[in-house]
Order: C-alpha cells, then sequence, then structure tokens
C-alpha cells in the first residue's frame, strides 16, 4: 500500500524550470479570499470564515502562535468595522460626530494578540477629558455608541463577556482622567477584587480612535502601579488562585469535574497559560516593562532586564507556543465535530511525547510562577 503525503503549498515555491513559483504557492490564499473573504457582506460572514482561514494557514505550516496573531488581526477589523458601522448609524440619526476624542481598547487576549478560535469580547473606552457639565451629552453618545458596536460584534459571532467587561457598562467607559482615578483606589490597597479588575485592564491595545489616550493611559498604569506595594504583594498572592495543572508529583493532573467535557481533560487555557501570563504580567509591572504580548514579554524580560535569564526565558517561549498548538489543535477538532471551542484539551488526543513536553512545559510554568511569587 502507497502512502500518500499531504503536499504543502512551500513545495511548490520552486517550479519545474527551478524559478519562483509564487503564483502556485499563493493559490490557497487567493481561493480562500475569493470564495470567503471577498464575497461577505456581514460581519457575521466574516467571523465564520476563521474556520477555513486557520485551515488554509496550517495547510501552510504556519505556527499555532502566528495563526493566533492573524486571528487578532482580523477580530481588531471586525471591532474596526462594528464600530464605523456603529458611528455612520448615529450619523445617520442625528447623533454627529464624537463630540470628543476617543480609544476604544482591546482587552486579554485580543490586546495580546493571541486570540485563537472562540473567543468573547473584553473592551473598555477611554474618553478624553471634559468639563463635568457636558457629562450627560458626552457620555450619553459614547454610551450610545458603545451599546451599538457590541451588540454587532455579538451578532457577528463575538459573544458579549458574560463577567460584563464591556465598554457599553460605565465600569469599563470613563475620561482619561478618572481611569487614572480608579487606578489609584484599585491599587491603594490588597482588596482582591480590586486587584482582580486591574489585572483585566492591565493587558489593553488601542484598536480604534485615539491611540495617544491608550499611551497616556500606560503612562499612568506605570508611574500608579510602581509604587503600590500592597497591592503587588495581593497580585503575587492571587497567583495561587491560577494553579499550574500538575499533581505533588509534578505529573500532570487531570481532575474530571462537572464542567470538564473529557474523561482526561485539563483546562489548557487556565491551568497553563494563564498562569504564566499572570506571572509575566507581575514581573513587568515590577521592572516597568510596557509590553503587552507574552512573546513580547518574555523577550524584553530576558534582554533588558535580569528578571529572566535568556535560556529561561527559551524555555518558557517553547512552552507557551507548543501549548497553543495543543489548544487550536482541540479546538479545530472540535468545530469540525460541531462541538465548542474553549479551553480544554483532551489529553488522549496527545501522543506520548507531547505529554512528556507538556508535563515538563507545565514544570517550568510551575517553577516560574513560584519563583515570581517569591521575588
Amino acid at each position: 500500500m502507497r502512502i500518500v503525503y499531504r503536499a504543502s503549498p512551500w513545495r511548490s515555491l520552486i517550479g519545474h524550470n527551478g524559478a519562483f513559483d509564487v503564483p502556485a504557492l499563493t493559490a490557497p490564499l487567493r481561493d480562500l479570499h475569493a470564495t470567503v473573504f471577498a464575497s461577505h457582506s456581514t460581519l457575521a460572514d466574516a467571523y465564520a470564515a476563521h474556520p477555513a482561514f486557520v485551515d488554509t494557514l496550517v495547510h501552510y505550516d504556519v505556527p499555532a502562535w502566528r495563526i493566533s496573531q492573524l486571528i487578532s488581526d482580523h477580530n481588531a477589523w471586525l471591532y474596526r468595522q462594528a464600530i464605523t458601522r456603529s458611528i455612520d448609524e448615529m450619523q445617520a440619526q442625528g447623533w454627529g460626530e464624537p463630540p470628543v476624542d476617543y480609544c476604544v481598547l482591546m482587552l486579554g487576549s485580543a490586546a495580546r494578540y493571541e486570540s485563537l478560535l472562540g473567543p468573547d469580547q473584553d473592551n473598555a473606552l477611554i474618553i478624553d477629558d471634559y468639563p463635568d457639565a457636558r457629562h450627560v451629552e458626552i457620555d450619553g453618545y459614547f454610551q450610545a455608541l458603545s451599546m451599538r458596536f457590541t451588540q454587532r460584534l455579538d451578532e457577528a459571532g463575538i459573544p458579549l463577556c458574560h463577567g460584563h467587561v464591556m465598554a457599553r457598562w460605565p465600569m469599563w467607559r470613563k475620561r482619561l482622567s478618572e481611569w487614572q482615578q480608579q487606578l489609584e483606589i484599585w491599587s491603594a490597597d490588597r482588596q482582591v477584587k480590586r486587584v482582580q479588575q486591574t489585572n483585566i485592564l492591565l493587558d489593553f491595545a488601542p484598536v480604534m480612535g485615539n491611540p495617544a489616550l491608550a499611551e497616556s493611559l500606560g503612562a499612568g498604569v506605570a508611574s500608579t502601579l510602581s509604587d503600590a506595594p500592597l497591592f503587588l504583594h495581593e497580585m503575587a498572592a492571587l497567583l495561587d488562585e491560577l494553579p499550574v495543572a500538575l499533581d505533588r508529583f509534578g505529573r500532570i493532573a487531570s481532575h474530571p469535574t462537572l464542567e470538564a467535557p473529557y474523561d482526561q481533560a485539563v483546562n489548557l487555557k487556565r491551568q497553563g497559560l494563564m498562569p504564566l501570563i499572570s506571572a509575566l504580567r507581575l514581573l513587568c509591572i515590577r521592572h516597568q516593562c510596557s509590553e503587552i504580548g507574552t512573546r513580547e514579554r518574555l523577550l524584553a524580560l530576558s534582554h533588558f532586564t535580569n528578571a529572566l535569564t535568556k535560556a529561561q526565558s527559551a524555555l518558557l517561549l517553547a512552552a507557551f507556543e507548543r501549548m497553543q498548538h495543543y489548544l487550536l489543535g482541540q479546538q479545530r477538532h472540535n468545530m469540525a465535530h460541531g462541538q465548542v471551542a474553549d479551553g480544554w484539551v483532551d489529553l488522549r488526543r496527545l501522543r506520548d511525547d507531547e505529554r512528556l513536553l507538556l508535563k515538563f512545559d507545565m514544570q517550568q510554568i510551575k517553577a516560574f510562577v513560584n519563583q515570581v511569587k517569591k521575588a
């Protein structure tokens, strides 16, 4: 029986005459654009193309971490389309142009440009400072705008955040000076809820509007939190709330629960990626690194500070990339079988070598988290 190998499009780069055959190389992407992206007329159609988009990128042997960046780029485009269409709709209804400068922020994995399949919404809004006497007028405009664009994203397939972390709510829609005051309140002591809310805000990226407002907020974060020892101590203590999925013998811990979808399931997002991301976030605040993405944080901490050695950074970066690979593979499998794309991974789908590497990666992350907690 003859084994037929899947041909990579990269193998078509060199033509029979020895020349570069770029049209042949790009054919799968051209086909995707012609059949999906170019034909869509709604945001829902564009978002629904994500699985086919990912399949095509996998066909090109693009690694999962790069695919997550491209998914995030497309999600950012969806945000901008939803906001632009909402502003156009409001103008048609007589609301006029935005009354002052603003900046819509993506939060969480979207801000880190690490989105995989099936994200929900996490966003916030910075409004340029204005007189209190105009609050009803100006905040009313941005409340209406926020309600519209978040609803458009929900209808497109990016659901509303169950935790209400969206610009449609006053908690996540403020003037720039109010955001600074909020940071000072949240970081004044070590109340758990305040630290959790700040953790949500700390991973942000501008997606629409005036990015200078986001830069000002970032400068406020750096100056405020670097001088808040009680707050940083509580951030370190909260790392215990995200235990790495290892038992006391250092083995991968699969604990079947009512919410686990498989017999041997690990929530790789919550018990693998999030401990790493949370510890890196805290370490970056301590060392005043402004990077947001996990890869960028690891590189900055090892190149510009003494917080991480280059060898440790490389180990954690490899662990991060492999976990994204496992998660994306599981999500693609789930969606192909009509299931939800979430943060769980079925350990039975991993090869023996992958399980060994996953255990090693978890051990590196656990050691890193303990290092950050003790620092």
